[in-house]
């Protein structure tokens, strides 16, 4: 009988530093940090969908301070970079081409602005 294969899972957040966190698993993904991923990445949908709703209203009001929009562009920003981040991860899951080096690289390559080849 063969050993099971190593499977990463590049989370739904970074470590302090600023640095790309993976998980290696034997990929059943019956890990109490697996469900705990799982659930960080339906928090953050969530909170990107609200946050659209949000946007939407306030948009559409031309009473609203300039202070405020700022702030909303400044959420927005932060719920693309996790909608994204939760977007790679799951192509790279459904691809079953992830590797833990490949993700490795993963914030490096994006350079400014967190797309890929951005410089």
């Amino acid at each position: 009988m063969s050993e099971p294969q190593a499977v990463t899972r590049l989370l739904p957040w970074v470590s302090p530093d600023g640095k790309t966190c993976i998980l290696v698993s034997d990929g059943k993904g019956e890990g109490g940090l697996s469900r705990v991923a799982d659930r960080v990445e339906t928090v953050q949908l969530d909170m990107a969908y609200g946050l659209l709703d949000h946007a939407a209203g306030m948009l559409g009001d031309s009473k609203v301070p300039e202070q405020e929009l700022r702030f909303l562009g400044c959420q927005l920003s932060a719920a693309l970079r996790d909608v994204c981040r939760l977007a790679e991860s799951r192509r790279a899951r459904l691809s079953g081409s992830e590797t833990e080096s490949e993700c490795d690289g993963c914030e490096a390559e994006r350079g400014e602005g967190g797309r890929p080849g951005a410089k």
